[in-house]
């Protein structure tokens, strides 16, 4: 009786260790949950980690993944797509009802986000990657001066840090192509392009990550039946 109350208290700290680490995006979704790694960094055995991750799993926090075993949850397919969809049309109306307020000095501040994560990719933070990512595309479409199309980006946004969105954690090359699509996206603004080109630009630029979040489902899963 004592024994199972000891390996309950350890199974709850690891449950607490791992779930805070999910919450605060250290571990992104995708990221996979090694317990003899886990057990070690609390200094338990293997039993009580165990017993947390199935914790997890039981929420649907934590998924079992064929050949490779305990992985953060990664985002539920139906709604990431829907979110996405959403996201690049109003996200690309919004970038296009921007240009005539956008400055050189945002351009060069978006730049600069941009470099900083040109420079996440050597040493490669998924969470730290996203969070610039929203400040560059924040520079581009916070000037829109319809609120109400505004709002609707601002809800996306907030809907996929709800999902604990990082599509670059498990798909790391998809980042190394947005940080360039976000160059073309800046010259074609620096250019005088028309506004239904850059907003198209803008929208493709989201529906690209979609592509690539859904062609990784198919391949960690298969292809539908």
């Amino acid at each position: 009786m004592v024994t199972e109350q000891v390996n309950r208290s350890k199974a709850e700290l690891s449950y607490d260790w791992i779930w805070e680490r999910i919450n605060d995006g250290t571990f992104v979704p995708g990221y996979r949950l090694v317990l003899g790694q886990i057990a070690r960094e609390l200094d338990v055995s293997a039993v009580p980690v165990r017993e947390a991750i199935r914790m997890l799993e039981a929420e649907g926090l934590v998924t079992f993944v064929r050949n490779v075993g305990a992985q953060v949850a990664l985002i539920k397919e139906a709604e990431y797509l829907h979110t996405m969809q959403t996201l690049a049309v109003v996200e690309g109306v919004a970038t296009s009802l921007s240009i005539p307020f956008i400055t050189a000095v945002d351009i060069a501040r978006a730049r600069t986000v941009n470099a900083e994560m040109i420079a996440c990719l050597e040493h490669f933070d998924p969470p730290r990657f996203t969070q610039l990512n929203l400040e560059f595309h924040s520079v581009l479409f916070e000037h829109c001066p319809n609120p109400h199309i505004l709002n609707l980006v601002h809800r996306g946004w907030n809907r996929m840090k709800v999902l604990r969105d990082s599509t670059f954690s498990f798909i790391p090359g998809r980042a190394r192509e947005s940080v360039n699509e976000h160059e073309a996206l800046l010259r074609l603004i620096e250019s005088g392009s028309d506004d239904v080109e850059i907003e198209l630009a803008a929208r493709a630029h989201r529906t690209a990550t979609l592509d690539a979040f859904l062609a990784h489902q198919i391949h960690t899963k298969g292809p539908p039946a």
